[in-house]
């Protein structure tokens, strides 16, 4: 039977971390958590498991998550953040994968918690994310914002029965707040990648993730909050388009 090391960052999770803890007992052999020096009581509550504590300054979500596998005693790995959590059928499903690992990865389905009300529709179910892998196969890849494991050519991926619970956003002015600050490191992320964005890039990208989210993606049957989800996803994407037309303006400009 593999042993699993679980791997978490946080900074300031007292609200979430001691819910992800409690998830995982009995399914993890050993609980990394990588914090970025909160300021609030993430590390007493940490101290109250049998949890790895370590700090290291915030260089962007791939590269901390990538820092913590390093830390890792055992090479199979189970990646959460603070503010998910197994539920019991998620919880049950890996330990069945810990008596038969036949894959390289796994993913789970993610369930999006907002304002209370669990979001089955939308662009935001199934969210499917591998975070069940062996290390020697994956690791953290993609943009430092929208971190996604990357398997070698030829691993095999199994999706796992079961959720991963996501307490995404506790009211609107949370979530209004980070998409003002997920679509400003969105546009440093494209910029940085050197992606463009013309006259109507924004308009283009925003009305589609819309249309995608509230209609092919059945957002309407989450009744208000799937409107307002889907309103804000395309927010979200306008901003980014905007704010990166602005830098690639700024860069020509000097």
């Amino acid at each position: 039977m593999p042993q699993v090391s679980a791997v978490i960052i946080t900074y300031n999770e007292e609200r979430d971390i001691e819910r992800c803890l409690k998830s995982i007992e009995g399914v993890a052999d050993e609980i990394i958590v990588v914090d970025s020096f909160s300021t609030d009581k993430t590390k007493e509550i940490c101290n109250k498991f049998n949890v790895k504590f370590y700090q290291h300054p915030f260089n962007g979500y791939r590269d901390q998550k990538n820092y913590a596998l390093a830390l890792a005693s055992y090479e199979h790995i189970l990646s959460l953040d603070a503010d998910e959590a197994l539920s019991e059928k998620l919880k049950q499903s890996i330990i069945n994968v810990k008596d038969n690992w036949d894959s390289d990865g796994y993913s789970f389905n993610r369930l999006n918690n907002y304002c209370g009300a669990w979001i089955h529709h939308t662009s935001w179910y199934p969210d499917r994310k591998i975070r069940l892998f062996d290390s020697k196969k994956g690791k953290w890849g993609g943009l430092n914002l929208h971190e996604t494991v990357e398997m070698t050519n030829g691993s095999k991926v199994s999706n796992l029965n079961g959720d991963l619970l996501h307490w995404a956003y506790y009211s609107y002015e949370e979530h209004i707040q980070k998409v003002n600050n997920y679509s400003t490191l969105g546009a440093q992320e494209y910029f940085n990648a050197g992606k463009k964005s013309g006259p109507f890039s924004a308009i283009l990208h925003s009305r589609w993730a819309f249309f995608k989210s509230y209609f092919l993606k059945r957002g309407f049957l989450d009744g208000y909050y799937g409107f307002v989800i889907s309103n804000l996803t395309a927010y979200k994407i306008f901003l980014k388009y905007i704010k990166l037309r602005k830098l690639i303006d700024q860069s020509k400009s000097s």
